[in-house]
């Protein structure tokens, strides 16, 4: 079944677009230090290591504890991962599989 987003526009696609075009992580870091700030990139980033936490079983506490994320950002993450567009569950796994290489 193809996923259409709520999100869907001509400029979303040509954001992605875009990105999907960046072939590292120097060319990944001037793009994104470009068009983010540093709180937007910061935040982006927790909500991943979040998600990687919950997605290993990790406690609430022990998320907070090792991410200064705030229980609301856990609990959405959390929400995201098991009523979400599956983005997490994706990249999670695609991570994984190309850290076990």
């Amino acid at each position: 079944m193809k996923f259409e987003s709520r999100l869907k526009s001509e400029d979303m696609d040509y954001l992605f677009e875009a990105i999907l075009l960046l072939e590292n992580q120097e060319e990944c870091y001037r793009f994104f230090e470009d068009i983010c700030t540093v709180t937007e990139l910061k935040a982006i980033s927790q909500r991943l290591h979040v998600a990687r936490l919950l997605n290993s079983k990790c406690t609430y506490s022990e998320i907070e504890e090792k991410t200064m994320a705030s229980t609301a950002t856990i609990s959405r993450v959390n929400k995201s991962l098991n009523y979400g567009a599956d983005g997490y569950k994706l990249i999670l796994k695609k991570l994984d599989e190309k850290n076990e290489k």
